[in-house]
C-alpha cells in the first residue's frame, strides 16, 4: 500500500532551467498559524513558482490541520544578469507532469521461443513467440516504467483477464497484488529485479487457473489518492494444463512418459484385425503454426463456459463432442458409406496439423472426412497441445452396444435364423479411442489415471454424440455406474456375446453365451519407442478369470437386462475391513484386519482375493505391492478374523505423497454365487513433531521452543527442512538439517519474541523426498508486557 505521506516527486523535466546546478533536497516547514500572506513569503519565489506549475503536489494545508513536514525536490537556481526571463529546457511531450508521475512505458512479456519462460515452462517446442505457459509455475516479465520504481511510496498490480465477461469470483479476471514473498498456490508477483527504470517480476499462478488465453495490464498508482495509470501488455498470455505441476490434476509423475505423452508430436495407430494387426505413423503435430491457435479456437466455439475451462474433466467431456460434427458443428465429419468424393476420404490423411488448420481457417466449417483412427489423431493433438497427456488406443474385436444392457446381443427367429431388424448391436474389427491422464476428484479413490475419452460419433452422452472421460479402473472392475459413459466403453472391451433365440409365444431365452468375443489385443505406442504396447491388463482381467468374471456379472446388473446372469441364491457372507487405533505405521509392517462373516445356518466357504496397491492422494493408483489368495472357509453363524500383513519391504520404494494405499477384496462364495467385493483406502502414519515452548511467553520478551524429531525407517532421510512458523511470535522460515540417519533423533531449539498478546501456536513441518506430511503444533499463552 502507498505511504500516506506526502510524496516525493521526481524533478526531471520539471522547472529545470539552462545550466542550472544539480537538484538539492530541502525539507520547508509550512505552519498554517501564519496565515497564507506569510507563507508565501516564507517559501520563496521558486516555491511559489512550483505551487503554480504543479499545484497536485504542492496542496494548499487546511487552516484548521495539524503541523506537518513536506518534503520536496527543488532545483535553486542564480537569475541571469540581463532578467531576461529564465529559459526552460524543452519537454519531450510537453507535459511538465510526465516525468513525476509512474507509469508503464512498455511490457516485455520475455516470451521468446528459446527462453527462460517458455523454456522452464516446456513450451519452448511451440511455433511463434507468444508467451505460452503452464499452470501451477512460476514466469517473468519485465517492465519499463517512466521512473524508478519507491516501493514505499508506489504501487503495482497485474489484471489478467479472459473470456467475454471476466468475473473475479469465475476466475476469469484475476488480480495479481505484488508482494514481499511469494507462496505456492496463489496469484502473485514479486520485484526479482530493478535497474533504474526497468523492474522485472516473478508472477505465480494457480495450478487451478483457468485455461485459455488472458489478456494482461498493468496497473500502477504514484500515491494514496495519486493518479492511477493503466498499460495493456498488446500481446496475449496463453495459460495451459501443467502435467509437470504436483498440484495440476492432470499431473503424471514419470518424465519418459511427459516426453511421449505430451511432448512427443507423432505418434503410432493400430488397425486391422487381432490376427493382422497393422500400424500407421500418425503426426500429431500439436507445436506446429497454428495449431494452438486451432485448439483454442475449439474451447472458444464449444458449449463450455470458460470459468468451466480450469476443470480437464470438463474440458475433456468437451473436446470428446467438438471433434465430430455430428451435432456441434465440430472438426470433422463421419463418413462409413465408401463414398468420399465431396471430400479427403479417411484413409488418406495421415496428420492432425491440415485438418485443425482447414477447420480453424473456414470458421469453424467441418471437415470431411474422418473415421475412428482419425477422430483419435485429432483428439490426441488437441489434448496434448492443451497440455493433457494423451495418447491413442486401438481395441481389437470392439463391441457396439445399442440398448445399454452391457451384451453384445443376437437374436434368432424359431428357426435359429437371425432377426435382422433387432440385431443392432455390433462388434467392429477394430475401434480407436483415446486414453487421457487426470484425477477424479468427483468418483470414489483409486479412479484417476487413465481415462477413456472416444470422439467417434456413436451414441449420444447426455444428448451430445460423445464418450468420457470413462474411468479405466473403472471399466476393468465393472464399475459402470460411475460417470462417464463407462458402461459403454465396458461393453466395447469386455461383454459377452449373448445369443438369443425367439418362442413360440414371441419371448425370447437365452441359449448360449460367447466370453471371449469381444476386447482383444487393446493397443497404443509404447513409451519412448514404435513398437506395440499391449495395454489389455489395464482395461479387463484375464479371461475367464474369476476377476473377469465377476467384473461382467457386476456390470450387468447395471444394464438394461440385470437378469442376463443368475443371481446369487443368498448373500449371507459379509466382508469387512478394520485397523487398530489411528492405523498402521511408516517404517513398519502394515496390518490390518479381514472380518468374513456367515450369517446363514449352513457352512460357506470362498476363495477370498486380495490385492494392495501404492495410490496419489488424488486416487491414481501408482503400483500394486503385493497380491494374493485366502481360502477361508466358515460354519454357520461363524465369523473369521484374518490378520492381513504389508510387509514394509514391499512397500518401502514405492511410496508417494501422502503415503496412501488401496486394499482390494474380490470373490466368490461357492455355495450360493455371492459375489464378494470390498475396497479400503488407509494411510501409513507418519510420526508426529514434538514441539514444547519454554520460558514465559509475554510480549517483547524472548523465548524459545524445542522440537524434537525420530527417524521410524530403518534408512536415511535425505535433504530434510523444518520449517517454523509462528503468527504473532515469529515469522515462517526455514531450517535445513540436512541427511538423518535411520532411527536417529534431531533437535531444533528456536529463539524469539513475541509481537502479539493472547493464545497463539507454533506450527512446525518437516518435509524430504522419503516422507511428508510430518507435522507438530505448540499453543503458547502469551502475555502483555
Amino acid at each position: 500500500m502507498p505511504s500516506e505521506r506526502p510524496s516525493v516527486r521526481g524533478v526531471s523535466g520539471v522547472g529545470r532551467y539552462a545550466g542550472a546546478a544539480p537538484p538539492t533536497r530541502v525539507q520547508v516547514s509550512i505552519n498554517p498559524n501564519d496565515g497564507s500572506k506569510k507563507e508565501e513569503v516564507e517559501e520563496g519565489g521558486c516555491r511559489s513558482w512550483f505551487r503554480k506549475m504543479c499545484p497536485c503536489c504542492c496542496e494548499p494545508q487546511a487552516s484548521n490541520s495539524y503541523d506537518v513536514t513536506d518534503k520536496v525536490e527543488v532545483v535553486p537556481f542564480t537569475p541571469v544578469a540581463d532578467k531576461d526571463p529564465p529559459k526552460f529546457l524543452p519537454l519531450t511531450n510537453g507535459n511538465e507532469m510526465e516525468e513525476v508521475k509512474l507509469c508503464v512505458r512498455a511490457v516485455d512479456l520475455l516470451s521468446s521461443q528459446s527462453g527462460q519462460n517458455r523454456t522452464e515452462h516446456h513450451t519452448d517446442a511451440f511455433h511463434g513467440d507468444e508467451l505460452v505457459l503452464r499452470r501451477g509455475q512460476a514466469f517473468q516479465i519485465q517492465l519499463e516504467l517512466s521512473r524508478p520504481y519507491h516501493q514505499d511510496t508506489d504501487s503495482m498490480h497485474l489484471d489478467l483477464k479472459t473470456g467475454p465477461l471476466p468475473i473475479v469470483s469465475k476466475g476469469t479476471h484475476i488480480i495479481v497484488p505484488l508482494v514481499d514473498d511469494l507462496e505456492d498456490d496463489r496469484w502473485e508477483a514479486k520485484i526479482v529485479e530493478q535497474i533504474g527504470n526497468t523492474v522485472k517480476l516473478s508472477v505465480n499462478s494457480t495450478p487451478k487457473a483457468v485455461v485459455g488465453v488472458y489478456a494482461l495490464s498493468v496497473t500502477t498508482c504514484s500515491a494514496k489518492g495519486g493518479d492511477v495509470t493503466v498499460h495493456e501488455a498488446g500481446k496475449k498470455v496463453v495459460m495451459l494444463f501443467n502435467p509437470w505441476c504436483e498440484d495440476d490434476s492432470v499431473f503424471l509423475d514419470d518424465d519418459d512418459e511427459r516426453n511421449e505423452y505430451v511432448l512427443n508430436d507423432t505418434g503410432r495407430i493400430y488397425y486391422g484385425t487381432e490376427k493382422q494387426i497393422g500400424a500407421r505413423t500418425w503426426n500429431f503435430g500439436q507445436f506446429q503454426e497454428g495449431i494452438l491457435e486451432a485448439c483454442l479456437f475449439l474451447l472458444e466455439k464449444s458449449e463450455i463456459a470458460p470459468a468451466g475451462r480450469w476443470d480437464p474433466i470438463n474440458v475433456v467431456r468437451v473436446i470428446s463432442a467438438m471433434i465430430n460434427a455430428q451435432d456441434d458443428y465440430g472438426v470433422l465429419i463421419g463418413n462409413w458409406s465408401g463414398d468420399y468424393s465431396d471430400g479427403t476420404s479417411p484413409a488418406a490423411w495421415s496428420s492432425s496439423v491440415d485438418i485443425l488448420k482447414q477447420y480453424h481457417e473456414a470458421d469453424g466449417t467441418p471437415v470431411a472426412y474422418g473415421q475412428c483412427w482419425v477422430f483419435s489423431g485429432v483428439t490426441n493433438t488437441v489434448l496434448r497441445c492443451l497440455g493433457i497427456p494423451a495418447r491413442s488406443v486401438t481395441n481389437f474385436q470392439s463391441a457396439h452396444d445399442t440398448d445399454v444392457s452391457l451384451t453384445t446381443d443376437v437374436y434368432l427367429d424359431e428357426e435359429m435364423e437371425p432377426i435382422n431388424h433387432l440385431n443392432k448391436d455390433s462388434v467392429w474389427n477394430f475401434h480407436v479411442w483415446n486414453d487421457c491422464w487426470m484425477a477424479r476428484p468427483d468418483l470414489p479413490p483409486g479412479h484417476g489415471g487413465w481415462q477413456a475419452v472416444d470422439s467417434t460419433p456413436q451414441e449420444t452422452s447426455q444428448g451430445t454424440f460423445r464418450c468420457g472421460p470413462a474411468s479405466v479402473n473403472a471399466i476393468r472392475a465393472g464399475q459402470v455406474f460411475l460417470k462417464y459413459d463407462t458402461p459403454f466403453v465396458f461393453a466395447e472391451v469386455n461383454s459377452d456375446k449373448i445369443y438369443w433365440q425367439r418362442n413360440l409365444d414371441g419371448t425370447f431365452a437365452q441359449i448360449y453365451s460367447e466370453k471371449k468375443a469381444v476386447g482383444h489385443f487393446i493397443s497404443t505406442k509404447a513409451v519412448g519407442s514404435d513398437e506395440r504396447d499391449d495395454i489389455t491388463k489395464l482395461y479387463k482381467h484375464s479371461e475367464d478369470s474369476e476377476e473377469e468374471r465377476i467384473s461382467v456379472e457386476t456390470a450387468s446388473r447395471y444394464g438394461s437386462k440385470p437378469d442376463t446372469y443368475s443371481v446369487a441364491l443368498a448373500e449371507d457372507v459379509k466382508v469387512e475391513v478394520t485397523m487398530d487405533g489411528e492405523g498402521p505405521h511408516m517404517g513398519a509392517d502394515a496390518h490390518l484386519s479381514i472380518k468374513v462373516t456367515n450369517l446363514s445356518s449352513s457352512p460357506r466357504s470362498t476363495a477370498l482375493r486380495s490385492q494392495a496397491a501404492v495410490m496419489y492422494y488424488t486416487g491414481v493408483l501408482k503400483a500394486t505391492v503385493k497380491k494374493e489368495t485366502l481360502t477361508i472357509h466358515l460354519l454357520a453363524d461363524e465369523e473369521k478374523t484374518i490378520d492381513w500383513v504389508l510387509p514394509y519391504q514391499l512397500y518401502q520404494d514405492q511410496l508417494v505423497d501422502q503415503a496412501a494405499m488401496m486394499l482390494t477384496l474380490s470373490g466368490r462364495v461357492s455355495e450360493t454365487q455371492q459375489v464378494l467385493a470390498h475396497q479400503t483406502t488407509f494411510r501409513l502414519r507418519t510420526p508426529d513433531l514434538e514441539v514444547k515452548s519454554v520460558g514465559d511467553a509475554q510480549v517483547g520478551k524472548e523465548m524459545s521452543a524445542k522440537i524434537s524429531f525420530t527417524n521410524p525407517l530403518p534408512r536415511t532421510l535425505q535433504g530434510v527442512v523444518i520449517r517454523v512458523e509462528g503468527l504473532g511470535l515469529q515469522k515462517g522460515h526455514k531450517v535445513v538439517v540436512g541427511d538423518v540417519g535411520a532411527n536417529s533423533t534431531v533437535r531444533v531449539t528456536e529463539h524469539f519474541v513475541p509481537t502479539q498478546p493472547g493464545l497463539k501456536k507454533l506450527v512446525v513441518s518437516l518435509d524430504c523426498k522419503q516422507m511428508s506430511q510430518v507435522h507438530g503444533v505448540a499453543d503458547i499463552l502469551v502475555l502483555e508486557a
